[in-house]
C-alpha cells in the first residue's frame, strides 16, 4: 500500500503584520531508514525552544539531517511510515540498531538488550503523542504490549519503547515530540 504524499501549508506574516502563506506544497526532508528497509520519516516541522519564536523570517526548520529526539526545549512534528516486522529484520535486526539510531541523531537511543522484546527497543527523553493515522502497530514497552488501530493516541512519556508492527501491512503514525526531563526520583532508576 502506497500512503499519499503528505503537504504542509505554513503560514507567516508580511513586512506590514499581515497574514499570508508562505509556504504550500510537498515536504522537504522525506528520509529512508536503511537499516530498516520501508521505514520514511516525513518531517514537517520542528521549534528549538520554548516558547516558541515566531518572526517574520521564514526558514524551514526541516532541512539537514533528520534527528529522532526533539531539539532541548523544542518540539518535532513528524509521520512515519513503518513496515510490518519481518523474520530477518527480528531476528537480524539487533545488531544494526546501533548505526540506525546514530544516522537519526544517537546511537545511545538505542536500549536493545540480547533479551529486549524486539530489536527497535529505545527511550528518548521526551513526551511524544502519536496518532495512528492508517494501519496497525504494536506499542511494547518493558512489561507489556498495546495494539494500536487508527485514531489510537500513545502518550509515550520517556519509556523504554519500540514500535511493532505485525499486521502485515505499511501503517502510518504521526509523532509530536516534545522536549521533557525526568525528574530525580524516576532518573535515578532507569537503567
Amino acid at each position: 500500500m502506497n500512503f499519499p504524499d503528505i503537504y504542509r501549508v505554513v503560514t507567516g506574516h508580511d513586512e506590514n503584520g499581515q497574514a499570508i502563506i508562505v509556504e504550500n506544497g510537498p515536504l522537504k526532508t522525506v528520509m529512508d531508514l536503511d537499516a530498516v528497509p520501508g521505514t520514511q520519516f516525513h518531517e514537517v516541522w520542528s521549534t528549538s525552544e520554548s516558547p516558541a519564536v515566531i518572526s517574520k523570517t521564514h526558514i524551514d526548520p526541516t532541512l539537514g539531517s533528520v534527528v529522532l529526539p526533539p531539539p532541548q526545549q523544542g518540539t518535532r512534528l513528524r509521520f512515519v511510515d513503518i513496515p510490518p516486522d519481518t523474520e530477518a529484520f527480528l531476528n537480524q535486526g539487533q545488531s544494526k540498531m546501533k548505526g540506525m539510531f546514530s544516522s537519526v541523531g544517537d546511537e545511545n537511543l538505542s536500549t536493545v538488550q540480547a533479551d529486549s522484546p524486539h530489536p527497535l527497543m529505545h527511550r528518548t527523553e521526551s513526551v511524544d503523542y502519536g496518532i495512528v493515522i492508517e494501519g496497525e502497530l504494536t506499542l511494547i514497552v518493558d512489561q507489556d504490549e498495546a495494539l494500536l488501530t487508527p485514531g489510537s493516541v500513545v502518550i509515550q512519556r520517556g519509556t523504554n519503547h519500540a514500535w511493532a508492527n505485525r499486521s502485515g501491512n505499511i501503517c502510518r503514525i504521526l509523532f509530536i515530540l516534545v522536549d521533557g526531563q525526568y525528574d530525580d526520583e524516576l532518573a535515578k532508576v532507569l537503567v
